[in-house]
């Protein structure tokens, strides 16, 4: 058990805190954002050129070190010795919450590991932001973040969600939005409720509100710039709890089960699996068959 006290520690140590930063408008950084960047010690910084414009921005003159997914290994040794030796430290992403689809993580772990205190300021974050304005049931809901780029891969990984009844959140690149809503559309339906957030607190904000098929043929004519946020309507269906035991199952582990433990034919099993999860048979065919 780990209890931390983060104000009346007593600790020599110095603390870490995760600072987040504005996903676009820089009026959306807090006053206690500000003045703890400006108190610490040392900020780690996702991208330190990134970061520095903030600070210019605010004049804050703490040095920066680079703290991102491929140097933490070598880092996190060196930040932990200076926190144990009383050295306050702010960590940043680029944009919004460190950890939240951004780095963060793994130095938050190693601190606690260590008994360093770790202190979390509340700040913007797209995947909320997104979700209130959204129109969409905001509460429950289930962050995702960001799929697998790969078609079978991502396609799979969109099954794991497709009776959840909470409202889903995805992060995606501009460029891939059509073709992640395309493999939401064969998995989901045509008419499950879907919005689009791009730009978000930026002057060209913008929400496109509609179904999967709405929105996929909206885009074949549009092209969109800017992080997105893509939230998903969630089930309407509610299964048994007997009829859930094949959500743990890809379609082709599903049809296999079929084949061995109903004696049916690939065909037969296809055809069952495509109705069980509401799905066209095509798409279970391809899947099976391992056709992209």
């Amino acid at each position: 058990m780990n209890k931390q006290k983060s104000f009346k520690s007593g600790t020599q140590k110095g603390t870490l805190y995760l600072v987040p930063t504005p996903i676009g408008n820089l009026e959306d950084m807090t006053f206690r954002g500000v003045k703890t960047l400006e108190q610490v010690d040392l900020i780690a910084s996702e991208d330190t050129r990134n970061t520095q414009k903030l600070l210019n921005h605010f004049d804050i003159k703490v040095p920066q070190i680079s703290l991102h997914e491929h140097n933490y290994k070598e880092k996190i040794p060196t930040l932990l010795a200076k926190l144990e030796q009383g050295i306050n430290m702010a960590q940043v992403s680029d944009a919004g919450m460190p950890s939240i689809s951004d780095p963060g993580h793994e130095l938050v772990l190693a601190c606690i590991e260590e008994e360093i205190p770790v202190v979390a300021l509340p700040g913007a974050t797209a995947g909320m932001t997104a979700l209130i304005a959204s129109g969409l049931t905001a509460e429950p809901f289930t962050f995702v973040g960001f799929l697998p780029r790969k078609k079978k891969e991502q396609k799979q990984a969109l099954e794991n969600y497709l009776y959840h009844q909470e409202t889903l959140i995805f992060y995606e690149s501009p460029y891939r939005v059509r073709a992640t809503l395309i493999n939401m559309l064969e998995i989901f339906g045509e008419s499950r409720q879907v919005v689009v957030a791009r730009e978000l607190t930026k002057i060209h904000e913008e929400y496109l509100r509609g179904t999967l098929e709405e929105l996929v043929n909206y885009l074949s004519d549009h092209e969109l710039k800017g992080e997105c946020v893509i939230l998903l309507q969630g089930s309407s269906q509610l299964l048994a709890k007997k009829d859930n035991e094949w959500l743990d199952l890809t379609i082709s582990q599903h049809v296999e089960q079929f084949i061995k433990e109903e004696n049916l034919t690939s065909k037969e099993a296809i055809k069952k699996v495509a109705k069980i999860r509401g799905v066209k048979k095509q798409e279970v065919y391809s899947q099976y068959h391992g056709i992209n």
